[in-house]
């Protein structure tokens, strides 16, 4: 009987099944920033404990990194005391620290597959949600929590439990103007927030294999937010290709030979899976979320449901969505006024999501009311799209252009809404309060969709900007 990327991939990381049914697994890459980290390294030092694999761990600083300014020490303490904390733990446990100064900062899950230390068959964990996006390149990729943090640096080992795995299929091809970000808001819209509790969900067919990596990273990335453990995409020659040349991938002969290894971790086609589920790629239109969860999305050209469109459990949900957002059942979503237009996160800060809202931000200038924030999810990120001019592009058009950082996606910095401003976002949470502001308002959608929302001073259907 054929096996699963996760069943093969788990097994060659179990050290052994523990008597609480959970497996201490072996962990092969751990990132790590300045959020979830200082309180695990200082339960380090308590216990005088030191770390057993450091050349295993990386650090970055995302979180709170302001994005106008890199000066020290920050205006905001805590801040500054966040990153006076990694830099004094990077140095103490002898981990390599992506600071601003090393040219390589970034958002951690941006920073991991740009510097080829994300590979195929690894399993990886980090202090953060969306530590699923790893899973793109066929990786076993999961967050966890401050006290695992501590127990991986300690041990490089976890105690955790396999979850079942489900199999979505996206068939047929994606109509100009729908992209990676539509694709897993549609999932999520279908299986809901809670529908992949207990799952890792493997993502195929025909839509994903043509799929670039940096669009297999955005669909993987949001695996969380449908209440999967991990999301992953099996490992094929895009996968390899990216990952070729890389600063830390195999070189030479050694590459060849990974290859070989990576191929073999794919799931075997007659691989048996918990669950299935099919989905039409076409079928899929540009899409919005209109209310305080991932799940509750539409399609652009769609109208607000109303209470009765959802199941009994979730109209208390739906009803406490329209009230927080000052949306009515039965409006359309296309028309809605917004403040604010963020482009950039973990989900679509890489080259290629600002190369698609530039191309629509060519098109027009953002709208008077607007405040539109462009944030490149890297340093290299940034230096590459400079030297194709899209700074620029976006500037004309009325953008801010920013220094990398996790930025308005969890606003632990200084990029926050004000009062009830509604933004435009290309990050992962529209949670109330997400963005900064406690009656902040969040619409989710793809960055080339944020774009056109920015010109038009309201939500638009980017297909129509782009003829």
């Amino acid at each position: 009987m054929g096996k699963t990327l996760l069943e093969k991939v788990w097994a060659a990381h179990t050290v052994r099944e523990l008597p609480s049914g959970q497996t201490q697994l072996f962990i092969g890459l751990h990132l790590i920033h300045e959020v979830t980290s200082p309180q695990a390294f200082q339960m380090m030092r308590e216990q005088g404990l030191k770390a057993l694999c450091p050349e295993r761990t990386f650090a970055t600083v995302d979180h709170i990194i302001p994005t106008d300014t890199r000066e020290r020490p920050y205006t905001d303490e805590q801040a500054e005391g966040m990153m006076s904390a990694i830099e004094r733990n990077c140095r103490e446990f002898d981990i390599r620290f992506f600071d601003a100064a090393s040219g390589q900062q970034g958002i951690v899950h941006v920073l991991g597959p740009e510097l080829g230390l994300t590979q195929p068959g690894m399993t990886i964990a980090c202090g953060d949600s969306h530590t699923s996006t790893h899973g793109a390149l066929g990786a076993v990729a999961f967050g966890i929590g401050t006290s695992q943090v501590r127990d991986i640096l300690a041990s490089q080992c976890l105690a955790i439990e396999r979850p079942r795995v489900r199999r979505i299929t996206v068939d047929g091809a994606l109509a100009p103007g729908v992209y990676a970000k539509d694709v897993i808001l549609h999932i999520i819209r279908r299986l809901g927030v809670k529908g992949g509790v207990g799952y890792a969900y493997e993502y195929g067919g025909p839509v994903l294999e043509r799929m670039t990596m940096e669009e297999r990273m955005t669909v993987c990335n949001m695996s969380i937010e449908g209440g999967a453990r991990l999301g992953y995409v099996n490992p094929d020659a895009t996968t390899f290709e990216y990952v070729r040349g890389r600063q830390f991938a195999p070189r030479a002969e050694h590459f060849d030979r990974a290859i070989a290894w990576w191929k073999s971790t794919a799931s075997d086609p007659d691989a048996t899976y918990d669950d299935t589920v099919r989905l039409d790629g076409a079928a899929i239109a540009p899409t919005v979320t209109w209310g305080i969860n991932p799940g509750q999305a539409i399609g652009v050209d769609e109208r607000i449901p109303p209470p009765e469109a959802f199941p009994a459990d979730e109209r208390a949900v739906a009803e406490d969505a329209y009230a927080y957002m000052g949306l009515r059942p039965g409006v359309p979503i296309r028309g809605t006024r917004i403040d604010v237009a963020f482009i950039g996160s973990c989900t679509n800060g890489r080259l290629s999501d600002l190369r698609e809202a530039a191309r629509v931000a060519r098109r027009g200038r953002v709208a008077a009311h607007v405040k539109a924030l462009v944030v490149p999810g890297s340093e290299a990120v940034a230096r590459a799209a400079q030297e194709e001019g899209l700074d620029e592009v976006f500037r004309q058009a009325g953008f801010e252009w920013r220094l990398p950082g996790c930025s308005m996606c969890l606003a632990m910095n200084p990029d926050k809404l004000v009062g009830a401003q509604v933004c435009a976002s290309s990050s992962n949470r529209n949670f109330k309060g997400r963005q900064g502001s406690p009656s902040g308002r969040t619409l989710l959608m793809s960055p080339a969709m944020v774009a056109a929302a920015a010109l038009e001073g309201a939500v638009a259907d980017v297909r129509q900007i782009l003829g």
